[in-house]
């Protein structure tokens, strides 16, 4: 079975579809255009600590950037919570204004539109939505990029949902996607879910800018002493395996957001260096 893309099927277009198809690309990029890198990051399974690691970066660079986070994961939005941002957003001529942290963070998220414990979903008498949810969420990521007055931004992270389609829809909506940081657990098992992510990423073209060992032990807070956490080493070897820098080995941390924080500040600066 073969199937057509828009730029390939002839004769008249009534619906007009490949002109609002190229309509919202434009928006896009548009939107984009006083955005100076856009890097996206992912993991291969959920529960690896992506959006704090997401959050942590942002936080680090706001004193030395102009920063922007995209949360992308729709169905688990949770960046803007672990950023302070809060709602609601306001809607003026030139978009909607992203949520503003005490930190000078820029934040959208499916979090600031819905009610408290309300799930995103479409319409509700929408029947076998099922096989609509994929171009739903594509619709809402898309709307996210070209609609959302980001303003300038030295740097805009999109906190994409585990596994590698948001990326791949992200990377046909942002041909100029800077890159991608990956993010993992020690675990054999994150070692193979990952893999496939970044496996696709290649596919898609898309770079990988490095790889980011989350929770690699556990940190005493009182001594400093890091003992185990998760058997494996998935950062190390998923890094090997692609050609590509570990960035960062972080251990866990039962502390308050400000105290981990410190944790992504080397992270900050070797992710600054990767998109130079």
């Amino acid at each position: 079975m073969s199937f057509r893309t828009y730029h390939e099927v002839t004769g008249e277009d009534r619906s007009r579809l490949l002109a609002q198809v190229v309509a919202q690309r434009t928006r896009v990029t548009e939107r984009l255009r006083a955005v100076d890198r856009l890097v996206a990051i992912v993991s291969g399974k959920g529960g690896v600590g992506k959006s704090w690691i997401t959050a942590g970066l942002a936080r680090s660079l706001a004193s030395r950037a102009r920063v922007g986070v995209l949360d992308a994961d729709l169905q688990g939005p949770t960046a803007a919570r672990l950023l302070g941002a809060r709602g609601p957003l306001d809607v003026e001529a030139d978009g909607v204004q992203p949520a503003l942290t005490a930190a000078g963070v820029r934040v959208m998220s499916t979090d600031l539109l819905l009610a408290e414990g309300a799930p995103f979903r479409a319409r509700d008498d929408l029947a076998e939505r099922f096989t609509r949810r994929g171009l739903v969420e594509t619709g809402v990521l898309r709307e996210f990029l070209s609609d959302v007055a980001w303003g300038p931004l030295d740097l805009l992270l999109a906190d994409l949902p585990p596994g590698a389609h948001a990326l791949e829809d992200l990377a046909e909506l942002v041909p100029t996607l800077t890159g991608a940081l990956v993010v993992t657990i020690p675990s054999e098992e994150s070692r193979r879910a990952v893999a496939r992510t970044m496996r696709r990423a290649l596919d898609c073209r898309v770079r990988i800018l490095g790889v980011v060992e989350n929770m690699s032990g556990y940190e005493c807070e009182g001594c400093g002493r890091v003992g185990p956490l998760f058997a494996g080493t998935a950062g190390a070897e998923l890094a090997a395996a692609f050609g590509v820098p570990l960035l960062a080995r972080i251990p866990f941390l039962a502390a308050a957001p400000g105290v981990r924080d410190d944790r992504c500040t080397a992270l900050a600066a070797s992710l600054m260096d990767a998109v130079s």
